[in-house]
């Protein structure tokens, strides 16, 4: 699982440098995209491992939080 978790996270930062030197607005676009699922991939990864402690616990909470709310506000 930690090793998919890093995977995702490459694939997400290698997207958004490509993006960043696209100069076609289709493949920017399309990047984007891709490193957008990534994200929340590596992210559902992240939620399913579970805590190492109570801090650990409080740090993945905090995560989600604005998640939520982001998510809400895109609808």
């Amino acid at each position: 699982m930690n090793r998919d978790l890093r995977e995702f996270r490459r694939l997400e930062r290698l997207c958004l440098e490509q993006a960043a030197l696209s100069t076609m607005d289709l493949a920017r676009t399309g990047l984007l995209k891709v490193a957008d699922d990534c994200r929340a991939a590596a992210e559902a990864i992240e939620a399913r491992s579970p805590p190492r402690g109570a801090f650990a616990g409080a740090v993945q909470a905090l995560k989600r939080a604005p998640l939520a709310w982001r998510v809400g506000a895109r609808s």
